[in-house]
């Protein structure tokens, strides 16, 4: 089992590297890095320099923010650099920060993330190949490439590409062309990977490697368990007051609490929007259990599900030892 920890989205750069020591120190065999308030590109470089055994993929870059040139020159630069340790994982985000934040267009968005996918890939050829770049999709055209822009072949092999999604169409494109798919933490239920998220991936006929990005309640006691409860509880509530992301509700029989939740965020009472996630609703949703349970509770639950399972570093370094020994015996599930 690939064991993956996301390096926290408002790591300062002067911290990232001692952050990503101790993910690669505890065990992990990937670190994901996302896009929110960092550029990935950059806080990417910082965690290959200065690991030797971590996978470093991005999770997510925002896809439809760049030109497919200006992603595949930085992804390849990262895999020559990282010794091939270095994955793009490519995202499409929401219409509103498409248009609103980063002003770019947006149309469909499954058909746009098809074509910047085969985009990058005919432009990862061109480099390693010093051909013509010749490349006519629904959406990007690329016929200029002369030797003087051309960074030229690399001693690895050209990073994978991973994406990631929610909805069936996005799910289903994944199947097709990605190397590797990072499910969405609403979408990581084993139940819902089962019934839903898996059969939409095969649909191609084949499977891409798939991550699965739970929220788990662990620590090193029972107390502690409890202690984190009230936090995930609010955190639960707001994400699934989404609409988008109530098909997982629906699939565990949850489909009230989903509309309740949506429809108090649109009446703007957030401030009760936790209590509608009761501790039954909370025991559904979420494995709670301490580090040396949470092997065997992985394992019934992902063995033979998922290639991978996403966990978080714990907050407290006292637990290191103990959370290191729990990584152990999770890298041998199946």
């Amino acid at each position: 089992m690939e064991l993956v920890s996301s390096l926290p989205a408002d790591t300062p750069l002067h911290q990232v590297a001692d952050r990503v020591r101790r993910i690669e120190d505890l065990g992990f065999d990937t670190v994901h890095i996302s896009e929110t308030v960092r550029d990935p590109f950059a806080v990417a470089a910082l965690a290959v320099e200065h690991t030797s055994t971590l996978v470093v993929r991005t999770s997510m870059v925002v896809a439809f923010a760049r030109s497919p040139m200006v992603t595949a020159l930085a992804a390849w630069d990262l895999a020559s650099f990282s010794g091939g340790r270095f994955q793009l994982g490519l995202a499409t985000q929401v219409r509103g920060n498409i248009v609103g934040r980063y002003s770019m267009p947006w149309t469909d968005p499954v058909a746009q993330l098809r074509d910047y996918i085969g985009a990058v890939r005919a432009i990862f050829v061109a480099f390693r190949d010093g051909n013509s770049l010749d490349y006519e999709g629904t959406h990007y055209t690329f016929d200029r490439l002369q030797p003087y822009f051309n960074p030229g072949p690399i001693d690895v092999p050209s990073p994978e590409i991973w994406t990631g999604g929610v909805n069936a169409r996005m799910c289903r494109l994944a199947g097709e062309i990605a190397d590797g798919f990072v499910a969405h933490p609403t979408s990581s239920h084993p139940k819902v990977l089962e019934q839903i998220t898996i059969p939409h991936l095969e649909r191609a006929g084949r499977r891409p490697r798939i991550i699965a990005v739970p929220k788990t309640i662990t620590g090193r006691d029972a107390a502690t368990v409890v202690s984190a409860r009230e936090p995930a509880r609010k955190e639960l509530a707001f994400l699934y007051s989404t609409p988008a992301y109530r098909v997982a509700l629906d699939a565990l029989g949850l489909s009230e609490v989903g509309e309740k939740l949506t429809a108090m965020s649109r009446a703007g009472d957030w401030a009760d929007l936790a209590g509608v996630v009761t501790d039954d609703v909370l025991d559904v949703l979420v494995t709670q259990c301490t580090y040396a349970e949470l092997p065997a509770a992985f394992a019934s639950k992902y063995e033979n599900l998922c290639d991978g399972i996403a966990l978080t570093v714990p907050s407290d370094r006292a637990d290191d030892d103990e959370f290191r020994d729990m990584c152990a015996k999770l890298r041998v599930l199946k």
